[in-house]
Parts: structure tokens; sequence; C-alpha cells
């Protein structure tokens, strides 16, 4: 991948640096505050990322949403990602193996530990919603030796700065562009390798069913999981009020003996663990990124369907006026 270091690169990333110190200045709920505020401009001031979070939100729930409350998770949707990215800059700071239990409640997560402390490898899945960073990061911070698929950022520079954050308590990150050929080594080595898993995936992606409507899913989670036979543990950081407190939580595990008998396997497990996904989205749709284009690509056949002329109706030539 092209990676940008010209003049302008060196800039973006004097302005980010020089927007961190501002933060640092500041408590992290004051900058929770701002980041609220930040959203709600934004979702003025952007029709079309309102108006895609809105047409996503629809899509999902169809009639279960009225169009106030449709207003009002698409909103938070946005909010709640400003407050993301403000965390991102202070959770380095704020959570050590002393410190985690200030920001971090484990619920359900026993036997997600059960089978990391194995050590024979595992997949942890998460989607876009609430802080989908945290749970890798707390688990690196717990000293478990968890690998991270990550696309890295244009700007060198600031793909630099974030890979050393992300580093800075042993989380290690894999380039999404060579995942495929090391990922197999990665898990087979004892680690547990960490997917956004709710991508959209082209036209080539596996078509499941995502909030009862088919979204491209990439098929190489549910292979990798079939040529290793590790389990599979979706799992969820969601946050608990307007603050920098979240649950992190486990949904499902799928063990390999659940798929070795299925007619398909790879669309079992990728309908699975979507479902899983669904399920905590479902908990908690204002945390969920519904301004993310996760049914853009549609099956050949619905493409087929909607390019089909519509039928003529019949006339009886021979009717007339009666």
């Amino acid at each position: 991948m092209r990676k940008d270091r010209g003049v302008i690169a060196r800039l973006q990333y004097a302005g980010l640096r020089l927007f961190t110190s501002i933060l640092y200045m500041f408590p992290i709920e004051w900058n929770l505050r701002t980041a609220r505020l930040i959203g709600r401009i934004w979702w003025h001031a952007i029709p079309r990322h309102r108006e895609r979070a809105r047409s996503h939100l629809r899509l999902a729930y169809g009639d279960g949403l009225s169009d106030r409350e449709v207003d009002r998770v698409a909103l938070r949707s946005m909010q709640h990602l400003v407050m993301m990215v403000f965390e991102a800059a202070f959770a380095p700071r704020l959570i050590d193996e002393w410190t985690w239990s200030r920001y971090v409640k484990p619920v359900g997560i026993q036997a997600a530990l059960e089978v990391l402390l194995q050590g024979k490898g595992a997949l942890l899945l998460t989607g876009h919603f609430g802080n989908w960073e945290l749970a890798g990061y707390l688990l690196a911070t717990y000293g478990f030796d968890v690998v991270a698929v990550m696309r890295p950022l244009d700007n060198l520079y600031i793909n630099r700065f974030v890979v050393n954050t992300r580093r800075r308590r042993g989380l290690r990150l894999l380039d999404k562009k060579g995942a495929s050929a090391q990922a197999e080594d990665v898990i087979r080595s004892g680690a547990a390798l960490g997917f956004i898993a709710d991508q959209n995936a082209g036209r080539k992606g596996l078509f499941v069913d995502f909030f009862g409507r088919k979204a491209s899913t990439y098929k190489s989670i549910g292979l990798l999981a079939m040529a290793t036979q590790v389990p599979i543990i979706i799992g969820y950081a969601r946050r608990t009020g307007d603050s920098f407190f979240y649950e992190v939580g486990v949904q499902r595990i799928i063990y390999p003996h659940e798929w070795r008998d299925r007619d398909d396997p790879l669309r079992w497990i990728t309908q699975e663990y979507t479902a899983a996904i669904e399920a905590f989205v479902r908990d908690c749709p204002e945390q969920y990124l519904w301004i993310h284009r996760r049914w853009r690509s549609r099956p050949k056949e619905e493409l087929t369907a909607a390019m089909r002329p519509s039928r003529p109706l019949a006339v009886d030539a021979g009717a007339g006026p009666t």
C-alpha cells in the first residue's frame, strides 16, 4: 500500500499531535462532553452522513422504530463515534494492569478466558460497535498474546503514531493486506487473532442475514477457523452511560465441534457469528456505526431481479365493450 509521507502528511501529523496535546490538558469526562457537542455539529453539518445513518436504521428495523427514534439513535451513534476517537488517545494513559477496573467491567468472560489460557489459539471477533478496539487492548493488558488485524492508514506518520499507541500494552498488529498469508501461523503459534467481522466484503463475499437483510461478509474468517480448528469468540465493549466506562462481554463462543458435521460449515460459521454481532447491536443500537455501508453490495440474484423488466399486463384482444 502506498504511504503518504510528503509535506501535507507531516502537517496532518503535526495537527494530530497538537490536537491530542490539547486533549491531555483536560479530564477525559470534559473531553467526552466536547465530543458529544462535535457529534451534534457533525449531525447538522453533513447531511449525507445523517441520511445514511437514517437509511441504514430503516433497513435494519423497518417500521419497528418511529422517525423520532431513528433520529435519536442515528445522532447518538455519530456522537458515540466521536467520543470513541477521543478515547483512543486516552486509553493507553488510563488503562494498565493496575487501573483497568476503574474503566472496564468484565461480564460473562470466564469461558473465553479458559479458551485463551489453553494457549492453543483462537479467533476474536467483534463489530463496529461500542469501542471495538478496547477488548483486544484489555486482553493484551491482562498479558494474553493478542494480534489485531489492522488496515494501515495512508499517512505514514499518523499510522506509526497509532501503531505505537496500540502496542503500548503489548497488543500486536497484523497488516490487513498480508493477513491471509500470516494469519494461520499466528493462530498456530497460540495467539488470539482479532478481526472486525462486520465489514462489507464486496460482490465476492458470502451473503448472510444481518438484521433480516443479506449482507456481504468475508469468507476468510470461516475458512481460517476451519483450517485451524480453533474456537471463535464473539465479544463486545459496550459503553455504560456517557462516561469512559465500558462493559466488556462475550456474546457467543463457537467451538469446532459445532461446525464439523454441517453440510456447509463455511456458511454456517459466517451466519452464526454475524447473528451474534446482530444480537449485541440490538441490545444497544446507539453504539453501532450506522454510517458504515454494511449493505452496500447486493447478491447477484437480487441485482438480476432488479434489472428484469416488469411483466406487462395481459390484454384480451377479443374483448370489447359490453
